[in-house]
This record gives structure tokens, C-alpha cells and sequence, in this order.
């Protein structure tokens, strides 16, 4: 842990409402993928987990692209919170003016919206990706992997909140297709989730 790690905690427990929790649940992902990647590298580190090699090289190359993601997905949501600010303090001194401070502030709070939603799908890669690894990993780092198959679904859940608020203030005809990805993601996260922790738990003996 270093000065960095702790910068990024002060900021988040600052009165200032961004980084919250959509760039928090990204910063989770992130730590998910992080912690995919160490049992991969622990199962390529033993010829006795060979038969996990390929799987574990697959994990390598898809969480490295993930972790830059997450990482970007946390600035992305900040950013479309405080666009969302920014629409709330227009002008709206005239009717034009309303029309305008109503349109962005619909616009903005979608953009809000989808920012969490992209961190919910990338939750959904994650935990595919991670099932033959939970299968074929190194049995002596599995529960890291179950930590990351945690941290991944509570990533998920965090983004949903997020996702949720913003589409409370929209009406229902701007939200429907928002509401069913978010739907089928978690749906699909849920499958994963559980036949992840299945699987470890077996192996396990738990």
C-alpha cells in the first residue's frame, strides 16, 4: 500500500459527491480483476496445475484489458455525475432557457445511467471468464479466486444501485431499454456467480 492507494480513499471520503459509488464499484472490478490475474499467475507458476495453464493465460490477457477498463469506467462515471451537476445549475430565466436546462438534464442523467451499466456488463465478463479458472486453478489460491468472484458480483450490485437512481428521475419511455440490459446482465451475472462459487466450494470441500 502506498501514498497513491491512500490519495484515492481520501478523495472518495471527501464531501464531494464524485468519485462515488459507480467509480467505487469500478475500483471493486478492478481489485476482482487484480485478484483473477494472481491465482492465474499462481497456476502458471506450477507445472502440478499445467492443465490450467491455458486457462490461466486466457485470464491474463482478458483481465489486463479489464483492470484498464475498470480503471477507465471509474472516471467515466465521475465525469457523468458531474455533467448531471452541471445540467441542475443552468439558467432558466425564460422558457428557452428551461427547455434547454430539461433537455440536458435528461441527456446528462443517461449518460449517468449508462456509465454504471457498462461497469454491470464488463461484471458479466468477468465472471464467465472466470469459471474454468475456478475449475483448473491453483487449488492453493482458491480463495483469492473466491474473493474475486465476491468482489465481481458486488461490483455488479453497486453499479445496479447506481444505474437504478439515475433512471428514478427519468421517465419510463427513456428508460426501457436501459432497464432490460440492466435486467438481463444481472440475470446472467447471478448464473455466473453461482456456478463459480460452486465450483470453488467442491473444490474446496466446504
Amino acid at each position: 500500500m502506498n501514498d497513491g492507494y491512500k490519495k484515492i480513499l481520501e478523495k472518495i471520503s471527501s464531501s464531494d459527491p464524485t468519485p462515488g459509488g459507480g467509480s467505487v464499484s469500478a475500483l471493486i472490478l478492478a481489485h476482482s480483476h487484480s485478484l483473477a490475474m494472481m491465482v492465474a499467475r499462481l497456476t502458471l507458476g506450477n507445472e502440478k496445475w499445467a492443465s490450467g495453464h491455458n486457462v490461466a493465460n486466457k485470464i491474463i490477457t482478458k483481465s489486463t484489458d479489464g483492470l484498464e477498463t475498470s480503471l477507465d469506467l471509474a472516471r467515466l462515471d465521475a465525469e457523468a455525475f458531474d455533467e448531471v451537476m452541471k445540467s441542475y445549475r443552468l439558467p432558466r430565466n425564460s422558457d428557452s432557457e428551461k427547455e434547454m436546462r430539461i433537455l440536458s438534464i435528461r441527456q446528462s442523467t443517461l449518460k449517468a445511467a449508462k456509465a454504471p451499466l457498462s461497469i454491470v456488463f464488463e461484471c458479466t465478463k468477468l465472471l464467465e471468464s472466470t469459471k474454468d479458472l475456478c475449475k483448473l486453478g491453483n487449488i492453493n489460491a482458491l480463495t483469492d479466486l473466491m474473493s474475486s468472484v465476491e468482489l465481481a458480483y458486488s461490483a455488479s450490485r453497486i453499479a445496479t444501485y447506481n444505474v437504478k437512481i439515475n433512471l428514478d428521475s427519468l421517465k419510463e419511455e427513456y428508460t426501457v431499454d436501459i432497464k432490460k440490459k440492466l435486467e438481463s446482465y444481472n440475470k446472467l451475472i447471478k448464473i455466473s456467480f453461482d456456478d463459480n462459487m460452486s465450483i470453488l466450494n467442491e473444490r474446496l470441500g466446504w
